[in-house]
């Protein structure tokens, strides 16, 4: 299994908003495609954290491929109103925002 950490700011009280967001989009086909097996959303003092599971680590392509989606489309404009980059000066994609796993370890 291979795993993505996004980072990025949230605006004050817009968790609920967010979930109802992604519990749609998730509904949908979107998700298999992208082999997303797994999304958690967490929040922490203004902070937005999204990480997605994925069978294999061919997740960012699969995302990237999506990006074109009318849905994909639609929830990244949407979301915009509740998540702001974390650091909007280098931002250009979703990659951007990715945090960079630097230890792993699992049980036996």
């Amino acid at each position: 299994m291979h795993s993505t950490l996004i980072v990025a700011k949230m605006a004050p009280g817009s968790a609920e908003d967010v979930a109802e967001l992604f519990g749609a989009f998730d509904r949908t086909d979107l998700p298999d495609r992208m082999g997303t097996r797994r999304r958690q959303l967490f929040q922490f003092r203004g902070l937005y954290f999204h990480l997605q599971d994925f069978d294999e680590d061919n997740g960012e392509k699969l995302i990237e491929e999506a990006r074109t989606d009318p849905r994909f489309v639609r929830i990244s404009q949407d979301l915009k109103l509740h998540i702001e980059a974390y650091d909007p000066a280098t931002w250009r994609s979703p990659k951007d925002a990715m945090a960079n796993r630097f230890y792993e370890w699992k049980a036996s």
